[in-house]
């Protein structure tokens, strides 16, 4: 019989794509006054807390920090529909396990962080920390969705360095280069030869350091601003170890704790932006988002054993946004916004790790000025998940007598909310 270690660590490696706060596994809480009008104005809106948007946000702002905080809530549930599985021989029976699984999108923090700086009379540097993919999924180990989704952690520190030019009167151009760490832990079940028996499990952690680049221009006409911004894709490569427990008699061959690596691409963003001032009150925003998901169309597995690609087939999207912002005063401004998002998983591969649909996104937020160089901004979101289908099929042991198949049908239902606070100072 061929070792299964090389599957079960392949199988791992899927969790790579797991749920994040946004469609796909993309964390767009970046800023609290973004989130306030629901991101929709970010590429074409200036100072430290729309870098992440835009390179070109800080070319005619003063010295600013900002740093903000983003407490996200979610309530989601997925249940069994008539999921089976198959032992050798061709016997299948239901998979069995608890029928419903409550939350198992987790709860989370995120933080950012960005510093600005003029330098002369058109230039401006930046610095800014983001944690653009970062979620927790969890599932008990017997849940219905166990063979699909055990454990998942992924964390992302992503760093980026920002030059910007105020080229001219009406024209600012930013570059950023895009330092990302990236340390995940997944797990994942694995069915022994016969259903008497405990399942075993297979564990995938690693880390890396990868880069990318963004780039962005606003152009300032009147009343108007217009904001156009790429951020590159970046190919991650997390080298780590592959551990394999529990498997009992054919399969005990494959118990073993070895180096892997697994290694997937983040889908490019381009970024569209405007942002008009329709009086000394009120702005109105808008913005589109083209995600490039189909960067995520494998996941390149690698062990002791050999390598192989696992199909991903993610597809591209478009977001959009539309927000406003109103000063009562000089003291107080209130916003708000609606964001449409879809999801870029395929309908006929969805897995019980990426319990993925379209949403509609809620928010409304506020800036107080606490003094004459400091804000404070306040947001709140509220997250409203289309319900969708997990439908996914996995080859256990594929090509050797112990070959076991299990097929995942499910419901996804879920809501969230986000609750996020930030200061931004200028000196």
């Amino acid at each position: 019989m061929r070792s299964s270690l090389f599957a079960l660590a392949c199988l791992a490696g899927t969790s790579l794509a797991a749920q994040a706060h946004a469609a796909g596994f993309y964390l767009q809480e970046q800023s609290v006054r973004g989130l306030g009008r629901a991101f929709s104005g970010e590429a074409a809106d200036q100072g430290a807390a729309s870098l992440w948007w835009n390179p070109a946000a800080i070319a005619r702002t003063p010295r600013e920090v900002y740093v903000g905080v983003h407490g996200l809530l979610i309530n989601s549930r997925t249940t069994d529909t008539g999921s089976t599985i198959t032992y050798p021989g061709g016997v299948t029976v239901p998979v069995g396990g608890e029928p419903r699984a409550y939350k198992p999108i987790q709860d989370g923090v995120a933080p950012n962080f960005a510093i600005t700086t003029p330098v002369g009379d058109r230039f401006a540097l930046g610095l800014s920390v983001a944690a653009p993919f970062n979620f927790t999924t969890e599932y008990r180990d017997v849940a219905w969705a166990r063979y699909d989704a055990l454990r998942s952690r992924l964390n992302t520190a992503d760093l980026q360095l920002t030059a910007a030019m105020r080229v001219t009167d009406w024209l600012d151009l930013g570059v950023s280069a895009n330092a990302e760490y990236a340390d995940a832990k997944l797990s994942t079940a694995y069915p022994n030869l016969s259903p008497a028996l405990p399942d075993g499990v297979s564990q995938l952690s690693g880390d890396g350091w990868d880069y990318g680049w963004t780039a962005g221009a606003q152009a300032h006409a009147g009343a108007w601003t217009f904001g156009a911004s790429y951020r590159s894709a970046i190919e991650h490569d997390l080298d780590g170890r592959v551990l394999v427990m529990g498997l009992a008699g054919p399969l005990a061959a494959a118990n073993r704790d070895v180096a892997g690596s697994a290694a997937f691409t983040t889908p490019w963003i381009a970024t569209l932006g405007a942002r008009w001032q329709v009086n000394d009150k009120l702005a109105l925003n808008g913005q589109i988002q083209r995600f490039g998901w189909s960067e995520f169309d494998a996941i390149e597995v690698s062990t002791p054993l050999g390598g192989e690609t696992l199909a991903q087939n993610y597809e591209d999207t478009t977001s959009g946004a539309l927000g406003v912002d109103y000063a009562v005063n000089e003291r107080l401004t209130l916003r708000a916004g609606v964001q449409y998002d879809p999801t870029p998983t395929p309908d006929l591969e969805r897995t019980a790790r990426v319990p993925d649909g379209d949403r509609w996104l809620y928010a409304a937020g506020a800036t107080a000025r606490l003094g004459p160089a400091t804000k404070l901004d306040v947001a709140a979101a509220y997250i409203d998940f289309d319900d969708s289908r997990i439908h996914h099929d996995t080859v256990f042991y594929e090509g050797t007598p112990a070959q076991t198949v299990t097929r995942l049908r499910g419901g996804v239902e879920g809501s969230g909310g986000v609750l996020s606070v930030g200061l931004r100072h200028t000196f």
